[in-house]
């Protein structure tokens, strides 16, 4: 069973959702809201989105039901919703390690996943931002939307009731981690690319090889190939 909750202002989707979690015969509720005024995003980052042009997004996903480990799951979760994109619009949709989603070459959705323990049961809180009618992106030079990326203006409540149907039918059936890993690295951006880095405020060239299990990402550098954790590296693009 699935429940589909609405506000139409909130601060973060992910820190109302608990609010709604009553159900105990429920095993995906989500929360959305076109307005949202204070998103987060992965390691302490913001994420601003226009009113009523873009959506905010959150699913819980009781713990007990998911066998793999913290870090295929949100590989896995990055999948899904890239899938659901690329279905969606028939473009070719990346996923920037760890968990961003790119259509040529900008960012279009931002996800983060939380655990938390609400009324005695332990969740995955599943937060993601889509941008999708939002024309201007002053401040983001790396971010677009749908709209901006393929032209496309989206019913944004059709929209969102196709994503929750689609996720939660696929959080029911998870892969095995060896599937995940090589899912995720098949439509990991850049992968096998020469690419720019910023490591240790100096720019360098470098190649991303692989994802791996531990949720570390493997660069070949200038001095040989080396692996970084999310915020220990940063591509340019």
């Amino acid at each position: 069973m699935s429940q589909l909750f609405y506000l139409k202002e909130c601060s973060s989707t992910n820190d109302e959702i608990s609010k709604f979690l009553l159900y105990d015969d429920s095993d995906f509720i989500s929360l959305h809201t076109f307005n949202q005024t204070q998103g987060r995003g992965q390691y302490g980052n913001t994420w601003k989105a226009t009113a009523e042009k873009n959506l905010a997004f959150t699913l819980a996903v009781k713990t007990q039901n998911i066998l793999v480990s913290d870090f295929m799951f949100n590989y896995y979760t990055a999948i899904v919703i890239r899938d659901f994109l690329a279905n969606l619009t028939e473009n070719i949709v990346e996923i920037k390690w760890p968990n961003d989603i790119i259509i040529k070459n900008k960012k279009i959705v931002g996800i983060l996943i939380e655990k938390k323990k609400i009324n005695q049961n332990n969740y995955f809180i599943i937060g993601a931002g889509f941008n999708i009618l939002q024309e201007k992106f002053d401040e983001i030079s790396n971010a677009g939307s749908l709209l901006t990326q393929i032209g496309t203006h989206f019913d944004l409540n059709q929209f969102t009731l196709d994503l929750h149907d689609f996720l939660s039918e696929k959080l029911k059936k998870i892969p095995s981690e060896k599937e995940i890993l090589t899912i995720f690295n098949t439509h990991l951006f850049r992968k096998d690319k020469i690419s720019v880095f910023e490591l240790d405020q100096k720019r360098q060239n470098g190649i991303i090889r692989q994802a791996d299990e531990k949720g570390e990402l493997w660069i070949e550098l200038e001095n040989g190939l080396q692996s970084f954790y999310h915020k220990e590296i940063r591509l340019l693009y």
